[in-house]
């Protein structure tokens, strides 16, 4: 059985800072990319980022770009989305996902495993 699971998000004023963690077990992550995705009610599922198995390629929305970094270290079976400048428009339920093979990274049906979710609510 695959998991993901998130965590890390929070309610925050406008300008702060976060960081998402997305554990993982039942999957070889040291061979899969992951991917964070969010989506507010009402809308699509977005791409936010994405990392490849060996960190060496990263991947991020232009909305995201300059303000969120995303890592992972295999050998803790972990994912982190690091926020910072956060604005009201990041406002979202953030998801964590994984995939054995490589696409288009924005398109979800590319991603296999997925998380549940943690919030993250930005207040101006």
């Amino acid at each position: 059985q695959v998991y993901l699971v998130e965590s890390g998000g929070d309610s925050l004023q406008a300008g702060g800072s976060l960081r998402l963690s997305c554990v993982t077990s039942g999957i070889s992550i040291s061979r899969s990319f992951v991917g964070w995705f969010r989506q507010v009610p009402g809308k699509e599922r977005e791409g936010v980022a994405a990392i490849s198995p060996d960190s060496a390629s990263t991947l991020y929305a232009i909305s995201v770009q300059g303000r969120f970094t995303i890592t992972r270290d295999n050998a803790k079976n972990t994912a982190w989305l690091y926020m910072n400048s956060l604005r009201p428009d990041d406002t979202a339920m953030y998801y964590c996902a994984a995939a054995r093979k490589g696409g288009s990274w924005r398109d979800h049906r590319t991603w296999t495993y997925w998380g549940r979710g943690t919030q993250v609510t930005v207040s101006s």
